[in-house]
């Protein structure tokens, strides 16, 4: 039998590799963005309000935490119609450590939400990432799209974890993940109800089978379990380890990109050079910041 703690720790891999799947995904999946998104977070708003019923969560918060809430569901919204349209206009590889930048972001975020200074590590490693992006961009200019869309949606994704761990001191996580869900899903119905492309478009409700398994999968597993599970899998392992972890998102998609579409993901050796380094400094500042968190908990000053 396996004990407790192996099992969370095989339990996080798995939600680690479900993230990195994300991609493929986006790939395999035919339509555009925006109506994409819509459909993740329609389907996994409703199987969320479904566990929200069985589990007995009360949904009940105040007008101006609503508020707050639909700020971050339009980010996130942002956030995923950007990574996939990246995905578009690029790659798998491209995208995903394009992401990976978000470590850069959030050290700026976070400083200004939290309201505490800059430390200064935090910028020797924004410009090391500065330097990988930089490599990446001047080896593979083609993709100069997929590089822009793939650091917006790292900033997003970025704005959107900060916001959410202010959120989670006080609230639910799955109530907050709800509430996102449907205020992303109000945001994008607006546009799509002026879009050419939109509700207006007969097709856009008439998906290949494929799209509406893929689809389906993603909203579920790669959404709505994905949520559900990593907030679970917190009270067993320290946010520290997951966030660490989840760094791997980026090997397992790359790999799984490489494998099953070995021409499309194909790149230049720069690539890798630039993606090592960008990689490498972000699982560096986890580590950092591990450390500081850990002396500053027995009371030793790291300022």
């Amino acid at each position: 039998m396996l004990g407790d703690k192996l099992k969370n720790y095989l339990h996080l891999h798995l939600l680690v590799f479900i993230a990195g799947f994300t991609a493929i995904l986006g790939k395999l999946i035919t339509i555009q963005a925006i109506p994409l998104v819509w459909y993740r977070m329609l389907i996994a708003g409703v199987i969320m309000f479904g566990f929200i019923k069985i589990s007995k969560i009360n949904l009940k918060i105040s007008l101006k935490t609503f508020f707050k809430f639909a700020i971050a569901g339009i980010v996130v919204a942002l956030h995923w119609i950007t990574f996939f349209a990246a995905i578009d206009v690029s790659n798998i590889s491209i995208t995903l450590v394009m992401f990976s930048t978000g470590a850069f972001f959030a050290s700026f975020i976070e400083p200004i939400i939290y309201k505490r200074k800059i430390i200064w590590y935090e910028i020797i490693f924004g410009v090391i990432v500065i330097i990988g992006v930089s490599i990446i961009m001047n080896s593979e200019f083609k993709y100069i799209n997929g590089i822009i869309l793939g650091v917006i949606s790292a900033f997003l994704s970025s704005l959107f974890a900060v916001l959410n761990g202010k959120f989670v001191e006080e609230h639910n996580a799955t109530t907050i993940s709800f509430y996102e869900f449907i205020c992303g899903v109000l945001f994008i119905s607006i546009y799509l109800v002026f879009a050419a492309d939109g509700f207006g478009n007969e097709e856009f409700f008439f998906l290949s089978t494929n799209d509406w398994i893929y689809i389906i999968i993603l909203a579920s597993v790669c959404t709505a379990y994905a949520f559900i599970a990593s907030t679970h899998i917190m009270l067993y392992i320290s946010p520290y380890t997951v966030v660490l972890t989840y760094n791997l998102e980026i090997i397992y998609g790359v790999l799984l990109a490489l494998l099953l579409f070995p021409i499309d993901e194909k790149m230049t050796p720069e690539f890798y050079y630039g993606s090592l380094l960008v990689v490498a400094t972000v699982l560096a500042n986890g580590i950092i910041k591990n450390k500081r968190k850990r002396k500053s908990d027995v009371g030793i000053d790291v300022s």
